[in-house]
């Protein structure tokens, strides 16, 4: 189960800690691919982004950026972002506090970002208050749900439009779990927001 906008109540309570939109920014709409790099997908997802000359925030496992150094140099050299995802995806409801915050200090090895985004978006307020002092914690307003294989790709896409807004962050996954929605959303979202004349830049850790 999981909610394809974030609920505002939510917003409000974390927005002191946690980064759900940047509504300051109007006409623009924040792209972030959670759990790769993937040689399977990730080289695909830059094809289709520079095809509408659209940025991207990339929030990398530790583990895949080990395994495939190469294409996270692609992502890098490509002008995105990328931000730090934990090294093996721990969820931060099931993981003590010294395990997960070494396993942060692993991923950061090799993803030199002040940015995080906690696998699942699990994460409890004493986490947040560890975390907080060397990272912007990046969470999102829409998810798009491109990892449900119950959810058709036509209602993937549809979902996404339906709840982006200016300074909206939407959630893609460059896995191969989503493959399949993942491509055909992707690219009808930025052809429908290209067309309304939307920008797409990274996420900055200011």
């Amino acid at each position: 189960m999981y909610l394809s906008k974030s609920p505002g109540i939510l917003r409000s309570l974390t927005r002191k800690n946690l980064t759900w939109d940047i509504p300051d920014r109007p006409g623009e709409i924040f792209l972030t691919f959670d759990d790769g790099p993937v040689p399977e997908i990730t080289p695909r997802v830059l094809e289709i982004l520079e095809q509408y000359q659209a940025k991207a925030t990339f929030f990398c496992v530790g583990d895949n950026v080990q395994k495939h150094p190469e294409l996270y140099r692609q992502v890098i050299d490509a002008g995105h972002a990328a931000g730090n995802h934990t090294f093996n995806h721990l969820s931060g409801w099931k993981t003590p506090l010294p395990e997960y915050l070494a396993n942060i200090d692993l991923c950061n090895q090799l993803v030199n970002s002040r940015l995080f985004r906690p696998p699942y978006g699990r994460i409890k307020p004493s986490f947040i208050r560890a975390i907080k002092p060397a990272y912007r914690i990046v969470m999102w307003s829409v998810l798009s749900g491109d990892f449900d294989k119950e959810t058709s790709p036509e209602d993937v896409l549809q979902n996404t439009i339906q709840h982006t807004t200016d300074g909206s962050i939407v959630v893609f996954h460059d896995s191969i779990k989503a493959a399949d929605r993942l491509f055909y959303a992707l690219p009808g979202f930025l052809e429908y927001f290209s067309g309304k004349g939307y920008r797409f830049p990274v996420i900055t850790a200011d």
